[in-house]
């Protein structure tokens, strides 16, 4: 694993355990208040649905999840590339393919691990199954194996059966295999095609470039034991055999010569810069073998300039991720009932990546991965994050279905269909993903103020072993390595930065700029001295102010009032200067930002227009389009109150202004975020759903994002801290974890200040 983002034993195991053991919870998607809801859903009325299931088996997909429900099936006998590890060992896996399904596609999934690696257990436990399921995603079954349960299920089972390690690499790969050989020039039955890795994903690559055009006779499979040839017997099985080659060569080395190109599932290192330098023009290096590919793109591009390099790492542009298929290949699947998911479902799919990845890029997945994205040679598959994936794959497997006569409900309107897949797209989780990765982009020296406490030490260790960049911890040297310690991290000390008044060469600037600032408010140089050697938050603002760090996270042992008086020492961070708090609400799919919540205590009309203000600019930040609602208990005027009058006068403020965003108000919550109430007045200059709440003071801010945190489990990301120079992030005294890591994230991407 890169360097850059490396996860310890004590951080999985935390994250699977914290805050209850695994990664998913089962939520019911109906009523379940009342008694008549409990009739309903179980005795007596659950005997209607029964009834006409039994009458008319099809009519389960109305009825029941089936039609949204997958089988993530393993035995363990292939974990990742730990192998064969057993059936319960492989639960954590399975349960992360879940939640991949649910993430990326909205698609149910469970985990099911069979205790046995007899083949013929396995078939008849699955398909006993059946009519519980939509789909069945098998995983981590070793060869050749899983090619003979894959089969038979097929055979015996009506609804889709689909081996992920085969066929969704092989989706993948293929779909970055049309847009490089587009670059290149070469059209796929006139190349000389070498594939190293004769497992499963090696045979279902190879089958299904040759599904898409490959010549049998220009392909060449290659194994532990050297090529894949036309009477070889060591080695040898069915699956192999069908792909043996005619031809002189005997090993990969000989294969290569003249190769347009090479596709790698096997090992680090089997491919040799030498062998890079005898291929054809402009080759294409497929290097998937993880974690360290077959070849690196540093090596190959020393000696091939003109390569086209993939791998499976995500430090590395191209990377062939399954995440971009089995999702949306399953969600397309699923939508028409499908029977199987056939060839030219899987060759849609990747024909629709291959053609998503050369289309423009959104600015925000630009964004999120901080550098232009456009079709080319270090672009040639869209990435995993890429919110449009949802709405252009399904409907892509979806038709080629359709014409090949597996789906049993064909989709009528295809627009409508389309629609409805945007409207599944959950935005919260893109967004986070996001600034992560425009955090990793910036590298920024993160200050931590309190260094004390082991919530935030973990952060910091999180931050830095996540890439985000250097973190500098404000503590004592033996406090934190005891902290580090007790947490399970002790090796962490060593590759943290820490810092504080006694070890650093700068105190005599810092208290100088200190008493320089503060000298007519009662500050001797005395004073001075000792705000700066004492106070962890005064010193870490010290700190970024002379450009000592990049970014500044506190908040977590102290309350925010506090805080932000400290921080007022070193920064103008005053009502008056202009500062606001805006919070992220991310809840149920939609994204709410709230204003103020931290700074401003009653604000007048200017005050609320600032506020808006920052608010649109901190929602352009995170890729939003910026639409603000001044909230009140009355509507456009009515009921008249004068303690709505401010919310009433605050739009006209921005008014003239002249500001570049959309806002109106005052108006009550459910018109600013109901469409069907807001149509009551026809009037409103909103044309969506408001994603800004500009509300009458500080206390309502508050109250309303904590009751949304505590009764709707709302993931809340702030107050967000805008209107100061530098980037100063404050936490809350009952910060997780990864709320601290969140807020680092955002300061490092500078969310919150002026570019």
């Amino acid at each position: 694993m890169s360097s850059k983002n490396r996860i310890t034993p004590e951080e999985a195991l935390a994250y699977h355990l914290d805050p209850r053991p695994g990664k998913y919870d089962i939520v019911a998607s109906k009523a379940m208040s009342t008694q008549r809801d409990l009739s309903l859903a179980y005795s007596p009325g659950v005997a209607v649905p029964v009834e006409a299931i039994a009458a008319n088996p099809e009519t389960a997909y109305d009825y029941t999840v089936k039609g949204n429900m997958v089988a993530v099936v393993s035995n363990g006998t292939a974990i990742l590339g730990l192998g064969n590890l057993g059936a319960l060992a492989s639960k954590p896996v399975m349960e992360g393919k879940a939640v991949l399904f649910k993430r990326f596609a909205d698609v149910n999934a469970i985990d099911i691990e069979l205790d046995t690696e007899d083949p013929e257990e396995i078939i008849k436990a699955v398909s006993l199954m059946g009519p519980t399921f939509g789909g069945i995603n098998l995983e981590d079954i070793k060869a050749p194996e899983c090619f003979i349960i894959e089969q038979r299920l097929k055979e015996i089972m009506d609804i889709p059966v689909f081996h992920d390690d085969q066929h969704g690499t092989a989706v993948i790969c293929a779909a970055g295999l049309i847009n490089a050989l587009e670059i290149s020039g070469k059209k796929i039955e006139d190349c000389k095609i070498v594939l190293n890795g004769a497992g499963a994903a090696g045979i279902a690559c190879l089958e299904l470039v040759k599904a898409m055009g490959a010549k049998h006779d220009n392909c060449i499979m290659c194994d532990t034991k050297g090529v894949i040839y036309q009477g070889r017997t060591e080695g040898m099985n069915q699956w192999k055999s069908a792909h043996a080659a005619v031809t002189e060569a005997r090993t990969l080395e000989e294969a290569m010569v003249g190769a347009d190109v090479f596709l790698g599932v096997s090992a680090k290192g089997a491919v040799t810069p030498e062998m890079v330098a005898s291929m054809g023009d402009n080759p294409v290096i497929f290097a998937m073998a993880n974690p360290d590919p077959e070849i690196t793109p540093e090596e190959a591009h020393e000696v091939r300039e003109d390569a086209i390099v993939a791998t499976g790492r995500s430090d590395y542009p191209n990377q062939v991720n399954n995440v971009l298929g089995f999702p949306y290949l399953f969600r397309g699947a699923l939508d028409i009932n499908a029977r199987a998911i056939n060839d030219e479902m899987k060759i849609a799919c990747a024909k629709a990546l291959a053609e998503l990845a050369r289309e423009d890029v959104p600015d925000e997945v630009a964004m999120a991965y901080g550098r232009k994205l456009s079709f080319g040679r270090d672009y040639i598959i869209p990435t995993p994050f890429d919110p449009r994936l949802i709405h252009v794959i399904p409907p892509a497997v979806a038709k080629a279905g359709m014409d090949t006569g597996v789906a049993r409900r064909p989709i009528i309107d295809m627009e409508a269909y389309t629609l409805s897949l945007k409207a599944r797209m959950d935005p919260t989780a893109s967004i986070l993903q996001g600034i992560h990765a425009r955090a990793r982009q910036a590298q920024a020296r993160m200050v931590f103020a309190e260094g004390d406490d082991p919530r935030v030490l973990r952060a910091a260790v999180a931050y830095q072993r996540a890439g985000m960049g250097q973190a500098l911890v404000v503590g004592r040297d033996t406090d934190v390595k005891e902290k580090l310690e007790a947490a399970g991290i002790g090796d962490a000390y060593r590759e943290l930065t820490i810092v504080n008044a006694a070890n650093t060469r700068h105190l005599d600037a810092y208290r100088d700029f200190l008493y320089k600032r503060l000298q007519r408010k009662g500050v001797d140089r005395e004073d001075a001295h000792k705000l700066a050697t004492r106070d962890r938050h005064v010193f870490s603002a010290l700190m970024l102010a002379h450009g000592h760090a990049d970014g500044m996270i506190t908040g977590a042992t102290r309350k925010s009032a506090h805080v932000l008086e400290l921080i007022n020492k070193v920064y103008d961070a005053a009502p008056s200067d202009g500062a606001v708090g805006i919070t992220a609400v991310l809840i149920k799919g939609r994204i709410v930002l709230m204003g103020d919540t931290l700074v401003q205590e009653w604000p007048d009309e200017h005050d609320l227009a600032d506020i808006a203000t920052r608010g649109a600019q901190v929602a352009r930040a995170l890729g939003l389009e910026p639409r603000v609602a001044f909230c009140s208990f009355s509507t456009f005027g009515y009921p008249v109150s004068e303690r709505a009058t401010k919310m009433h006068i605050a739009p006209h403020v921005l008014d003239e202004r002249g500001v570049d965003f959309e806002y109106d108000g005052e108006m009550t919550v459910d018109v600013a975020l109901n469409m069907e109430q807001m149509k009551q007045y026809p009037f409103c200059r909103l044309t969506g759903p408001a994603n800004i709440l500009v509300v009458p003071a500080r206390h309502s801010a508050s109250i309303s994002v904590k009751m949304l945190q505590e009764l709707a489990g709302a993931t809340v990301i702030g107050p967000i801290l805008t209107g100061i120079a530098d980037p100063i992030q404050i936490c809350s005294k009952t910060s997780t974890v990864s709320d601290i890591l969140n807020m680092a994230a955002l300061a490092a991407c500078r969310i919150g200040q002026s570019k």
